[in-house]
């Protein structure tokens, strides 16, 4: 009925620009119970007419609107003639009921998946293109189907897809798009893997467990922080599961992405040796300025502590947010060792003080003046290679 009112109310405003040069303003109502249609011209009330729009606004300050207690933005209307209901009207109505028709139903599927934007969708592989994957999410109680998209890089490197397969996916974007509602799928985003992990660990669900953030290398490797909100729990074993059987069923959902459970710390620096792990931190440098940290291993850790191709260390940085730089002991002791000559050099030449008092100052972490400016005479006191008269 909408449909056939805006059809009508088009066909007026037709048939006024085509026989008087109006470009006005109309609507249809449809009696439901005979079917007989009355037509109404308007025009909406406004401070100022716009250009080209006299014939379908009037101005507030007018009697006709003053009359009718109308105010800016309403309507006044005025019954006019309907126009007969022929055969070119009946295809312009059967036009727009078909188009609202189409709009509707990309509404019910927006309104259906948007609020599942975050969410685990599971379907059945439909068709395979250009490396892009068609999924039939399947709702038997409607009339149509409706379909999510993997684009090929969403997809897990070397994953082979054939249709009939059953396939989860993160629901990562709806668009509704002119063609219809567009719902994108991805596997590869980090937020899949804990939402795997939510499927797969009743205790995250139950909020006893607290996955903090993932990092991902798809296919291959990922890690994942968690926390324990239950001081009896152990957060790593309820994920590992029985001989390794939740972790596993992630694991092979993701085409056997070897996946890393690290412990979250609040203490940043103790977090990022969690992250580090299978490799051993002996030492470590933060620098908040600059967000980084650089890390110190044995030699025979050195490779594994950085990963094949850098992996190790770069989903410890993404997972952490911190960027890492990782060294071997002797290298990281010739680092500390030349920056702070670089700071005893400084301190002796700004100062007027000489090598062993700018040594002690950079040992302790000074590194400008003003650092030591505003320094405290107790702090200085604490420190044991100082006394008051120096």
């Amino acid at each position: 009925v909408d449909a056939m009112e805006h059809a009508l109310a088009g066909a007026v405003k037709k048939k006024y620009r085509l026989e008087e040069k109006k470009d006005i303003e109309a609507r249809v109502t449809i009696d439901l119970s005979t079917g007989d249609y009355t037509t109404y011209r308007r025009w909406q009330v406004v401070h100022e007419i716009e250009e080209d729009k006299d014939d379908s606004q009037i101005l507030i300050d007018n009697e006709i609107v003053r009359d009718n207690n109308l105010k800016i933005e309403d309507w006044y209307e005025t019954e006019i003639e309907s126009i007969k209901f022929g055969r070119i009207l009946a295809q312009a109505a059967k036009n727009v009921i078909v188009q609202k028709v189409r709009d509707a139903e990309r509404s019910r599927i927006v309104d259906l998946y948007l609020p599942k934007v975050g969410e685990l969708i599971f379907g059945i592989v439909k068709r395979v293109e250009k490396g892009n994957v068609y999924i039939d999410l399947g709702m038997p109680d409607k009339n149509t189907v409706d379909e999510a998209m993997i684009l090929k890089e969403n997809l897990i490197p070397r994953e082979v897809i054939r249709p009939g397969d059953r396939l989860r996916g993160y629901l990562s974007n709806v668009q509704p798009e002119t063609r219809g509602p567009q719902l994108y799928i991805s596997r590869k985003a980090p937020e899949f893997l804990v939402e795997l992990f939510k499927l797969e660990v009743p205790e995250v669900g139950q909020g006893l467990i607290e996955i903090l953030g993932a990092a991902r290398d798809p296919g291959l490797r990922a890690k994942i922080s968690v926390k324990s909100n239950d001081p009896k729990l152990d957060a790593i074993g309820a994920c590992v599961g029985m001989r390794g059987s939740r972790v596993q069923s992630v694991s092979n959902e993701l085409g056997g992405e070897r996946i890393d459970i690290i412990m979250w710390d609040e203490d940043p620096a103790k977090f990022v040796i969690n992250a580090m792990s299978p490799a051993e931190v002996l030492s470590i440098v933060v620098d908040e300025e600059k967000k980084s940290m650089d890390l110190a291993v044995s030699e025979e850790q050195l490779s594994q502590a950085i990963g094949r191709g850098g992996q190790n260390v770069r989903l410890a940085s993404d997972l952490t947010g911190w960027t890492l730089n990782v060294m071997s002991k002797e290298d990281s002791d010739n680092k500390i060792m030349e920056e702070n000559n670089k700071i005893s050099s400084m301190f002796m030449e700004e100062l007027n003080v000489d090598q062993d008092v700018a040594d002690v100052l950079a040992r302790e972490g000074f590194s400008s003046i003003n650092e030591v400016a505003y320094c405290s005479q107790d702090e200085f006191n604490s420190i044991d290679d100082f006394d008051d008269e120096i």
